[in-house]
């Protein structure tokens, strides 16, 4: 294999740009890419990978959403230059003239076992690689954690500001320091923002008992910054205790440009053929963080470039829930999210959350998501893909019901909201494991159905060929209700009954902390006899059930808060009885299940022999007893 270094000059580019000035003088453009890497990826694939470098004039119409753009330094033309990473792996033949961006969480790249890949072995999933896709990664986060192969944006910043920020977390041990960044998974999600001044009598840390607890102010003398990012308390941060530190910070970054660095690194690749990639069309796909993020995209108009060409021709927004994000404001930190005790009351679940426009109760403002999406005839064929867990914990049901909770909402022709039943946020080992919470974690994986509607969604863009209907719970015929009535129909007392699930904030975001002023109703799918959902995509594990599989776990007590949802994970509660005569009778309705799931397009037939396989590896799980 070769490497090469080396710069990419765009003259094209630059010679449509001279063109565009004449009768567009606000066209923004990439400029220039930076190559650090070109080689081949065993027989099939090339990775290419560098550093692309964008210029927006902050005039541009639609580069005026991007907040504090206009306050960022100026090159000579007037227009704010920033750089964003780039990772490209593409077939070197048979591709499919189809560019599939990953919407990097937190810089990482979930298709991929390394962040740098040295050989085919190294890819994780290669269900797109193998259908000949060219697959995508460009940085838009600017704070990501310095790891080597994490795609970052370079943001500029608006410099001589000063605001104050804050950060809120819990511990699930004794710890006399803690980061100001946020901590997700154990690792820091994003780096945040140093403190201006250490020793700023202004910065205050709290406790809470509960989310909306009264905050108690911890004296000035119990606590300090033993630096800009790391905050000292005396005796320790303790379980049971939501801690929050407000301060000053400077100089913030413009965290918006990562939405532009998206939609310019897409449509260069789609109408310039001299940019390092080309494509016909144009996917977008993300998980939780990079899912919010595809909706606030679409939210914020970025679905059209600045010659108000369509980017994205379809996109799958994962795991998102309800849920936008702090994406674009001042002092933002896009890898906040909404965990049922920490991080709280950052701009993530903000009205609307409907495609189509809708009454916001606590404003009275009508809007809805496609709204600038439809005035500039850009709108993309829409996936939304959700688990159980985003019922529980992330809103979702607020994406398909009138924002009081009382009405199923009507949902678009471009739109499909398919509900993967009994599946968590993030699937949990197998065989099942306990870790932070009170049940087994959830093993039952999401990626089988989603394969089928990678298939489904290309298909609708580039033939026409209608994806499978909808499939998520209603009010309408009952599978979609208020949790009591779940809590009520809990099949025994294995698991426990689950707590309230989230309901995303009513705030007033003019300081920090923001003024919670409410809440917007959620509810959750029902569930049969058996404790497992009754609507959805249901894969042949919740079909043909050895266990009840939830969206949502109970913190164990040794971590605190053992009445609230554990982050990110479900239960795993096994049947205290083998509900079937013995394995042939079991394995015959787990394979007729599988098929049905092929016939309704939701499992891919390449995929059968391993589903079965699954399946017999539970069942043999089973015969051993339920785990401890």
């Amino acid at each position: 294999m070769s490497q090469k270094q080396g710069r990419y000059k765009l003259r094209s580019m630059r010679r449509a740009a001279i063109l565009f000035f004449i009768a567009t003088p606000l066209l923004a453009r990439v400029q220039t890419v930076d190559i650090t890497t070109r080689a081949d990826l065993g027989a099939h694939f090339e990775k290419i990978a560098g550093t692309i470098h964008f210029a927006l004039d902050p005039k541009n119409p639609h580069n005026t959403v991007i907040v504090d753009l206009d306050k960022g330094p100026r090159n000579a033309a007037g227009e704010v230059e920033f750089s964003a990473d780039f990772y490209v792996i593409r077939p070197k033949t048979n591709g499919n003239g189809t560019l599939f961006v990953e919407i990097a969480n937190r810089g990482g790249k979930a298709f991929l076992s390394k962040l740098d890949p040295a050989s085919e072995a190294d890819i994780r999933d290669r269900f797109l690689f193998d259908r000949g896709y060219t697959v995508a990664w460009i940085g838009w986060q600017f704070d990501v954690r310095p790891e080597p192969g994490r795609v970052r944006l370079n943001a500029p910043i608006a410099p001589g500001i000063t605001g104050r920020v804050r950060s809120d977390f819990v511990v699930s041990k004794t710890v006399d320091e803690h980061t100001v960044s946020h901590v997700i998974g154990g690792a820091i999600g994003g780096t945040g923002y140093p403190a201006a001044d250490v020793n700023d009598r202004a910065n205050v840390l709290t406790e809470r008992d509960a989310p909306t607890a009264t905050r108690r102010v911890i004296p000035r003398k119990q606590w300090r910054f033993t630096d800009p990012m790391t905050v000292h308390l005396d005796g320790g941060f303790v379980p049971g205790k939501i801690y929050e530190v407000i301060y000053t910070a400077k100089d913030p970054s413009i965290v918006g440009c990562g939405l532009a660095a998206v939609r310019d690194f897409v449509s260069w690749t789609k109408y310039d053929p001299a940019a390092i990639t080309s494509s016909k069309r144009a996917y977008g796909f993300g998980i939780s963080q990079s899912g919010r993020f595809l909706r606030h995209f679409i939210y914020q108009g970025f679905n059209a470039d600045e010659q108000g060409r369509q980017v994205f021709d379809a996109i799958d927004a994962h795991v998102a829930g309800a849920g936008r994000g702090s994406f674009n404001q001042r002092f933002a930190q896009p890898s906040r999210d909404s965990q049922p005790l920490s991080p709280l009351f950052y701009p993530n679940d903000l009205f609307p959350f409907t495609d189509l426009p809708m009454k916001d109760p606590q404003t009275g403002k009508t809007e809805g998501l496609l709204d600038r999406a439809v005035a500039e005839k850009v709108v993309p064929k829409i996936f939304y893909t959700n688990t159980s867990y985003e019922y529980w914990s992330r809103g979702e049901s607020l994406c398909h019901t009138t924002a009081d909770a009382t009405t199923d909402a009507p949902i678009p022709d471009t739109s499909r909201i398919y509900f993967i039943a009994g599946v968590a946020h993030v699937p949990g080992p197998f065989p099942p494991q306990k870790r932070e919470g009170k049940n087994l974690d959830n093993p039952m994986t999401y990626w089988p159905p989603l394969h089928a509607l990678f298939d489904a969604l290309d298909a609708w863009v580039r033939n026409g060929t209608e994806p499978p209907p909808s499939r998520y719970p209603r009010i309408s015929d009952g599978t979609l209700v208020h949790w009591r009535t779940v809590a009520l129909d809990c099949p025994d007392s294995r698991g426990g009954c689950p707590p309230p699930p989230y309901e995303p904030y009513k705030m007033i975001l003019d300081g920090e902390p923001p003024k919670v002023v409410g809440t917007y109703p959620t509810l959750v799918p029902q569930v049969g006899a058996d404790g497992n959902e009754l609507a959805g995509i249901r894969q042949p594990q919740v079909a043909v059930p050895l266990a009840t599989y939830t969206g949502w776990n109970l913190r164990d007590p040794s971590v605190g808060f053992p009445e609230y949802r554990q982050s990110f994970t479900g239960s795993y509660i096994p049947f205290t009885k083998n509900p079937y005569r013995d394995e042939p009778d079991y394995l015959g309705r787990y394979t007729a299940a599988s098929l049905k799931l092929i016939d309704e397009r939701f499992l891919v037939p390449e995929e059968l022999n391993p589903t079965l396989r699954i399946g017999l590896q539970e069942y043999v799980s089973r015969l051993h007893g339920p785990p401890p």
